[in-house]
């Protein structure tokens, strides 16, 4: 019975080894989704940012 009881023991650490490296890979993947979402909204904010400097630019030349 030894032999089936450890078997059995050895199974179940490589199967929660497996389960944990699982859960890293779908944690890894869905930081790394956060951090494009996260550099489109900065592109789209800076991008925004210019469209107003650059709206505010041509109103004060067209004041002049």
């Amino acid at each position: 019975m030894g032999f089936i009881e450890d078997a059995k023991e050895t199974i179940e650490a490589g199967a929660e080894k497996v389960s944990r490296a699982a859960h890293d890979l779908v944690d890894q993947a869905k930081d790394k989704v956060d951090e494009v979402k996260a550099d489109a909204e900065v592109k789209k904010a800076e991008a925004e940012a210019e469209s107003v400097r650059a709206r505010n630019e041509a109103k004060e030349k067209l004041r002049d």
